[in-house]
C-alpha cells in the first residue's frame, strides 16, 4: 500500500477569541468581530486515511431515538460538598470539566485536595505541565494531604499523557494546564490556538471512550475570560470559573456551563494555611451586620443556582464636581444607570449632579434582576442620609414603568431571611407566600413609590 500523502504546510491566521481560521491577516475577526486577535499559525494537515469512531467508540449509524439505551448518570462524590454542588451533584463518569481563574487563586490547590482524597478509594492521575513533581509534593506536604495513593506525572505531550492514562486506567484525571500541552501532529508552539484545540479534542475523546472524569485547568486573560479559542468552552461538558478578590480569603466557584446540572451554581470556599475549606453558610460571610444602622446599606436575598444567599448592598451618593460617575462593583453598571432614571421618573428622586457608587459586600457578583429594588433603596438611603433598619430584607425586579415585578423562588428566599433573624421583608406582591412565615412581617409592594413609602 502506498504511504499516506501529507498535504503541504501552509500558514494560517487564527482568532485567539473564537478560534476561526483565515488564509490571510486582517485587523478584525470576520466571525466574532474582535479586533487585533488574529495570530499566525503553521498548521500541518493530518494524513488522509480511515477515520476512527466518534465519542461513542464506533462507526456512526442512524438510530431511532426510542431505541437508544440510556444509562443512569454514574455520579460519585468528589469529597468537597461545595464542589459537588457546582458540578450538579458530583462527578460524572466520562465528563470533561474546564476550570479557569486568575493566577494563584487556588485552581491547582483545590484539584490536588480533591484528587488526594479520591485516590484513597479509586485510581487517580494528576498530570502537571507547569510544575515539577517536587513542587507538587511540597504543596501536598504543606497542606497535610494524604500522599500514599495519588499518582503523579510531569508531561506536556498529549500523546504520552493518553498512553499513560490507558495503561494506568484512572477514574479521575487532572491536566494542569491545557495551555502547556501540545500534540506532535502540529508544529506550532504550545499555547497556540491550534495546539489548545487539538490537544483538548484528543483528551476529550479519551475521556468519552474510557469513562474517565477529566479536569482541564485553563488560564485566563486580563479581561477574566478563558484564554485560547472559545471553541474550547463548547467542547467540554462543564465550565467553572474561580473568582475572588486579591485582599479576601474567600473564593467562589461559579458554573457558567453544565450539561449535568444547573448553571450559575455557586460554591464558596475559604483559603487557609491548610488549603481551601468549604463554607457551609455563605450568607454569614456576605453580611457585615453593623452594630448600628448606617445610611446606604441594605440586605437583599439573591439566588445563585439552587441556593438563596443573603448579601449586603452598599451605596454612596455624593456631590459631583465634574461629570457624574456611575460605578457598580458586583452589579451591572448599565443597569445601574437605567434604574437611576426609573428612580427619578417614577420615584421623584433625582441623582443629577451626584456621583453614585454601588458595591456588593464580600466580592460576590449578583447577576439576576432581583437586586433592583435593594439597589434603589440603598441609593435613596445614602442620598437622604437616613439609615434603614438592620432587620429589613428586600428583593424584587423594577421595570421601566416603575412596577415591582416578582422573582423566582420567593418563598425560599423569605425562609432564608427568617432563618438569619430578619423581622421585616419588602417584596413584590407576586412573591407573597400563601402561608405566613413565623417571625417575618411581609410588606407587599406593586409600584416603586409604594416601596419608598414603606421605608
Amino acid at each position: 500500500m502506498k504511504p499516506d500523502v501529507m498535504s503541504k504546510n501552509k500558514n494560517l491566521y487564527a482568532c485567539t477569541s473564537c478560534g476561526s481560521e483565515f488564509p490571510k491577516w486582517a485587523g478584525q475577526c470576520g466571525e466574532c468581530g474582535e479586533w487585533n486577535t488574529l495570530t499566525e499559525i503553521l498548521r500541518e494537515a493530518a494524513p488522509k486515511g480511515p477515520r476512527s469512531g466518534g465519542y461513542a467508540g464506533q462507526v456512526a449509524r442512524v438510530t431511532v431515538l426510542g431505541d437508544v439505551k440510556v444509562d443512569a448518570e454514574s455520579r460519585f462524590p468528589s469529597g468537597l460538598s461545595e464542589l459537588d454542588r457546582v458540578l450538579g451533584g458530583g462527578l460524572v463518569a466520562g465528563s470533561v470539566v474546564l476550570i479557569g481563574g486568575d493566577p494563584g487563586i487556588g485552581k491547582s490547590t483545590i484539584l490536588l485536595q480533591t484528587l488526594t482524597h479520591l485516590a484513597e478509594g479509586m485510581p487517580a492521575l494528576y498530570v502537571t505541565g507547569e510544575e515539577s513533581l517536587g513542587q507538587v509534593a511540597m504543596r501536598a506536604k504543606r497542606l497535610e494531604l494524604p500522599m500514599g495513593h495519588l499518582r503523579l506525572m510531569a508531561e506536556t505531550c498529549v500523546e504520552n499523557i493518553i498512553a499513560t492514562a490507558r495503561e494506568q486506567k484512572p477514574r479521575v484525571l487532572v491536566v494542569d494546564s491545557i495551555q502547556t500541552i501540545f500534540t506532535e501532529a502540529l508544529q506550532s508552539a504550545p499555547g497556540g490556538v491550534s495546539q489548545i484545540r487539538e490537544s483538548a479534542a484528543l483528551l476529550t475523546r479519551f475521556a468519552k471512550h474510557s469513562g474517565c472524569a477529566l479536569f482541564l485547568v485553563g488560564h485566563v486573560t486580563k479581561e477574566g475570560a478563558l484564554a485560547g479559542p472559545r471553541v474550547l468552552e463548547h467542547m467540554v461538558d462543564c465550565v467553572l470559573y474561580f473568582e475572588g478578590e486579591a485582599d479576601s480569603r474567600f473564593r467562589v466557584i461559579r458554573a457558567v456551563k453544565n450539561r449535568f446540572g444547573a448553571v450559575n451554581e455557586l460554591g464558596v470556599f475559604a483559603m487557609t494555611d491548610r488549603g481551601l475549606r468549604e463554607v457551609s453558610n455563605p450568607s454569614a460571610i456576605f453580611l457585615s451586620r453593623h452594630s448600628e444602622a448606617i445610611p446606604g446599606s441594605i440586605v437583599m436575598v439573591t439566588r445563585e443556582g439552587t441556593r438563596p444567599l443573603l448579601v449586603e448592598v452598599q451605596a454612596l451618593v455624593d456631590e459631583s464636581y465634574g461629570n457624574p460617575r456611575r460605578v457598580a462593583v458586583g452589579l451591572d453598571q448599565n443597569r445601574l444607570a437605567m434604574l437611576l432614571a426609573v428612580l427619578h421618573r417614577h420615584g421623584g428622586i433625582a441623582t443629577v449632579g451626584q456621583d453614585v457608587f454601588v458595591n456588593v459586600v464580600g466580592g460576590v457578583r449578583v447577576m439576576e434582576t432581583g437586586s433592583d429594588l435593594a439597589l434603589l433603596l440603598a441609593v435613596t438611603s445614602s442620598l437622604r442620609g437616613q439609615a434603614l433598619p438592620n432587620d429589613l430584607v428586600v428583593f424584587g425586579e423594577v421595570g421601566l414603568s416603575g412596577e415591582i415585578r416578582p422573582v423566582t423562588n420567593g418563598q425560599e428566599r423569605l425562609k432564608e431571611a427568617a432563618k438569619h433573624g430578619f423581622k421585616r421583608a419588602i417584596v413584590p406582591k407576586g412573591n407573597v407566600p400563601k402561608q405566613a412565615i413565623e417571625g417575618l412581617e411581609i410588606v407587599a409592594v406593586g409600584r416603586l413609590h409604594e416601596a419608598l413609602e414603606a421605608v
